[in-house]
C-alpha cells in the first residue's frame, strides 16, 4: 500500500521505524490570490468558490458531515474533495488534529490556532507577503514544531496543507531556489496547466527582489510554506515528520534545505498519493530527484473499483491530493495495516452521508 520512489533505503527505514505508530496531524491553511486566477486550479468550480475551499475543507476535516455546515464543501467540476480521504482516516483511528490558520481572508468556523498571518497577494506582483509577516510565520512554525513533537513522542507528525493555487506558488519557490521545476509540478487538473503557471511565475520572479530564502517567500510564496518548513525543522530533531503533499511539500523540503537550519534529515519524508507520484502530465519523481536527499513515498490507494463517480475521477487524473490525503492514507497502512478495500470502504462511508453524492449503482 506504500511505495518508495526516491531515496529507497532512507524511505524504507522511515516506514519501518514508524510501523504501528499513531501520528498526530497538523493541517496548515493558507490563501494566495494566485488561486483566484481563472483556470489556475480545479479546487473549486469558480474563483469565488475557491475563496472558501480551505474553510470548507477545514470544517469537514474537524466535524465530518454536518446537516448545516457554515462553509459547505465547494462544488468541483469533477471529483470530490480529498478531505474525504483525510477525514476517513482521522475518524477511524481518532488521530489528533491541530488546525493552523497561516493566512486566510476569513477565519475558519471550527477551533483552530491563529498564527497571525495574512493571505498572500498574487505571486505575479513579486510582493506576495510583507517580509516581517514571513519572518513571524517562520518563527511560529518553529515554535509549534517543538510543541507538537512533545505530543508525538516515539511517533511522527503529519504536516498537511490546504492552499488553493499552491502548486503555482510551489513552482515559483522551487524556481527561485534554482531548481528546474518548469513542466514538473502537479495540479488538480487532469492535464497540468504548465504554461499558465510558468507565465505567472516568470512575471513574479522578474519583479521579485530577494537574496535570502525568506525574502523569496515574501516575493512569490504563500503563508503555508514557511510555517510548514519551520515546523518540520524543529519537530524532526526529536520525532518523524511526514510532509503530506506532492509538489507543495517538495517545495517546502527545498526551502528547508535552503534555510540551512539544524535538521534531522533521516526523520523527514514527503508522502503523497499515487496519482501525484505517477502523474503523466508532471514529473514528481524527477523533481524529488533534483532535491537529492528527499525520500518520496506514495500511498497506492486505488479507486478503480469504487461505486462513486466522484472517486473514479481520481483515476482519470482529477483532484489527486490535498489536505494531507496521501499522508493520512499512508498512516492508515502504517498504523493498522489497512488494505485498499478497507480504506476505500471507509472513504465511501463518508461520501454516503452526503445525499447529493450518488453511487453509480
Amino acid at each position: 500500500m506504500i511505495e518508495v520512489y526516491t531515496q529507497f533505503p532512507t524511505g524504507q527505514a522511515w516506514l519501518k521505524r514508524y510501523q504501528g505508530c499513531l501520528p498526530i496531524f497538523a493541517c496548515i491553511l493558507g490563501f494566495t490570490e494566485t488561486g483566484l486566477i481563472a483556470g489556475i486550479s480545479a479546487a473549486g468550480a469558480t474563483p469565488d468558490d475557491r475563496k472558501y475551499t480551505a474553510l470548507a475543507d477545514a470544517e469537514f476535516l474537524i466535524n465530518g458531515t454536518q446537516p448545516h455546515p457554515t462553509y459547505p464543501l465547494p462544488p468541483l467540476t469533477v471529483g470530490a474533495s480529498p478531505v474525504y480521504i483525510s477525514r476517513a482516516v482521522i475518524e477511524s483511528f481518532n488521530i489528533p488534529v491541530y488546525l493552523f490558520n497561516s493566512g486566510l481572508f476569513i477565519p475558519p468556523a471550527v477551533p483552530h490556532i491563529d498564527l497571525q498571518g495574512i493571505a498572500a497577494r498574487c505571486l505575479s506582483t513579486g510582493q506576495a507577503l510583507p517580509l516581517n509577516i514571513v519572518e513571524h510565520l517562520f518563527s511560529q512554525g518553529k515554535e509549534w514544531g517543538e510543541k507538537l513533537a512533545q505530543n508525538a513522542k516515539n511517533s511522527y507528525l503529519i504536516i498537511g496543507e490546504c492552499v488553493v493555487g499552491g502548486t503555482t506558488t510551489a513552482l515559483s519557490l522551487l524556481t527561485g531556489l534554482g531548481i528546474a521545476a518548469h513542466g514538473k509540478v502537479n495540479s488538480s487538473h487532469p492535464q497540468c496547466n504548465h504554461q499558465q503557471k510558468w507565465l505567472i511565475v516568470q512575471k513574479g520572479l522578474q519583479k521579485a527582489k530577494f537574496s535570502h530564502p525568506l525574502e523569496l517567500v515574501a516575493s512569490v510564496g504563500d503563508p503555508m510554506q514557511v510555517v510548514a518548513a519551520g515546523m518540520a525543522m524543529t519537530a524532526s530533531q526529536s520525532v518523524g515528520v511526514l510532509l503530506a503533499g506532492g509538489t507543495q511539500m517538495l517545495a517546502v523540503y527545498a526551502l528547508i534545505q535552503a534555510l540551512n537550519y539544524p535538521v534531522n534529515w533521516e526523520n523527514i519524508v514527503v508522502g503523497t498519493t499515487r496519482w501525484v507520484a505517477e502523474d503523466p502530465t508532471g514529473d514528481t519523481v524527477g523533481l524529488a530527484e533534483q532535491l537529492k536527499t528527499v525520500p518520496l513515498l506514495a500511498t497506492q490507494l486505488n479507486f478503480a473499483q469504487s461505486n462513486y463517480p466522484q472517486l473514479l475521477a481520481y483515476e482519470r487524473g482529477f483532484v489527486k491530493e490535498g489536505v494531507g490525503a496521501g499522508g493520512c492514507a499512508i498512516a492508515a497502512y502504517l498504523y493498522a495495516n489497512w488494505t485498499n478495500e478497507k480504506l476505500v470502504k471507509a472513504i465511501e462511508n463518508r461520501l454516503s452521508k452526503n445525499s447529493h453524492l450518488k453511487k453509480l449503482y
